[in-house]
């Protein structure tokens, strides 16, 4: 069976973006959230396999958001998105939890590689 990810970013077309980069690579995208605080809604309604969480986003950030996931569910399996610059909040993030992070713009090879290194 197809492991089931949670794709978080403000952006609509970044979404869509690895929705298809995921999509091809044999995963199932089982939701979206545009910010933070869906994104732990949404964590906690459909229990994703993995998540990809944007860094910079409005009303939470990713890493906020990363740390309520962590809170409600230890072994949550998460991947960061960021901007490039953004080393502090990666190492963060990471410090937090995240199992890795991929940089935009995103490289579908990257992304299929972080997700699988994370989950299989």
């Amino acid at each position: 069976m197809a492991k089931r990810i949670l794709v978080v970013d403000d952006a609509a077309f970044m979404r869509m973006m690895v929705k298809d980069i995921l999509t091809k690579g044999g995963y199932e995208v089982v939701g979206e959230a545009e910010n933070g605080a869906v994104a732990v809604q949404r964590y906690e309604e459909l229990k994703p396999d993995l998540v990809t969480l944007d860094i910079t986003m409005p009303e939470m950030d990713g890493l906020e958001a990363l740390k309520k996931i962590k809170e409600k569910d230890a072994s949550a399996v998460v991947v960061m998105c960021s901007a490039m610059g953004q080393q502090a909040m990666v190492i963060e993030s990471i410090q937090a939890g995240a199992k890795d992070f991929i940089v935009k713009p995103f490289q579908a090879d990257r992304v299929l590689e972080a997700v699988k290194k994370a989950i299989g």
